[in-house]
């Protein structure tokens, strides 16, 4: 135990100046037994997180063996990686901070302190885009073909309810959430399911149909209206499902009403015509395409962006299905599959295909530069692969 003198006399040694030292001392000891560096894990958080924690807040990690591990909070996902360093980190319970120290300790104290543990690393976390592409895999082990399908009366494939989804799915609760929104999934009989694209189909085919007959506008569909006419050929649930993937539900004059996306019906058009063929003749398709929609419905190649791909370099020009979301998830991997489809792509073609790669306050230009090498072709800048792709 050291004494007041000890400490100035060391002070001394070392050529300290006491007076620009707090007048508190703090004595280390090691004591025994203390946990070994394999017996504690130091976890270094985001000033975000520690709030969270404080205010009782839990994080999850998630991960299965073969997956590199993340944490979540209930908003966020976090990769979770090894830090090593070179300074062996001291574990002391009760350590008080400078700010600590000057507005509670009296000047000439010698605080005796035992160390409880070491370390020569910690976790370090790190905000990333939630893993989600295993979500649709396992909705899709199982979509919903409808109420009268055999294989709905006679499968035992697996069904997933949202705490299945919490345990397996590398990502927060609310960014899980939040995807189930986009996928279009819904729950049947407690069970998160997705619909099986032809009958997606025929569910917007017959509201689309009943709008055209009763010449609704798009903007004032009525949902009682359509319950009452349709119910009798689908479930109404799955009537006012499919109002609510491809409308917008809104209240006038006490009644409920769906403005229907028109981009959206016309983007899953052009997927049921594309889904079956390998190419597509890019000027009969739009024909096709347009006269496939419901009347007063308007297409354009926009409305492909991240779904189907035009090549414009083909005799005659193109269109395929490529969807974004079939693509890997890695960034690396997905630039190679992209490179291995075609080897140059312009800016406006490859943008839709790698927007939800950009990290926060990253932008499609920056992506670019990291995985990719520019030229110019014909007066227009493309891009190709850094790497020799195999």
């Amino acid at each position: 135990m050291r004494s007041r003198a000890e400490v100035e006399a060391t002070l001394q040694v070392a050529k300290v100046d006491p007076a620009a030292l707090l007048p508190a001392a703090h004595c280390l000891a090691f004591g025994a037994p203390r946990p070994g560096p394999r017996e504690l894990c130091l976890l270094q958080l985001p000033p975000d997180l520690c709030p969270l924690l404080e205010a009782g807040h839990s994080l999850v990690i998630r991960g299965d063996k073969d997956e590199q591990a993340v944490i979540c909070s209930k908003e966020r996902t976090y990769d979770l990686k090894i830090a090593d360093t070179s300074n062996t980190l001291l574990i002391i319970p009760g350590c008080k901070t400078p700010e600590q120290l000057s507005a509670t300790e009296a000047p000439g104290d010698v605080i005796h302190t035992q160390i409880f543990g070491f370390s020569n690393n910690y976790w370090e976390l790190r905000h990333c885009r939630p893993k989600l592409k295993k979500l649709k895999k396992l909705l899709m082990e199982n979509p919903y073909e409808g109420p009268v399908s055999q294989k709905e009366k006679e499968s035992n494939l697996p069904k997933y309810t949202t705490e299945d989804f919490f345990d397996q799915v590398q990502a927060s609760e609310e960014e899980i959430l939040a995807q189930l929104q986009v996928l279009n999934a819904c729950k049947i009989e407690g069970y998160w399911r997705i619909l099986e694209f032809d009958y997606e189909m025929k569910l917007l085919n017959h509201v689309t149909q009943l709008v055209d007959s009763e010449s609704w506008p798009f903007n004032k569909v009525p949902l009682r209206t359509c319950l009452a006419e349709l119910g009798p050929l689908e479930p109404e649930e799955m009537i006012q499902h499919c109002l609510e993937c491809y409308g917008k539900k809104y209240t006038a004059e006490g009644e409920v009403y769906f403005e229907l996306n028109v981009d959206k019906i016309c983007r899953a058009t052009a997927q049921m015509l594309l889904r079956n063929a390998v190419k597509f003749n890019l000027a009969e398709f739009q024909e096709v395409w347009q006269q496939s929609v419901p009347e007063g419905m308007t297409t354009h190649l926009d409305q492909l962006k991240g779904l189907a791909l035009t090549d414009r370099n083909s005799r005659p020009e193109t269109v395929f299905l490529l969807k974004v979301d079939d693509l890997p998830e890695g960034n690396q991997e997905r630039f190679n599959s992209l490179f291995t489809l075609r080897e140059k792509w312009t800016e406006e073609d490859i943008a839709p295909y790698i927007l939800d790669l950009c990290a926060e306050k990253q932008s499609i230009g920056a992506l670019l530069t990291k995985y990719s090498r520019s030229s110019m072709q014909n007066g227009v800048k493309v891009y190709n692969s850094r790497r020799p792709i195999s």
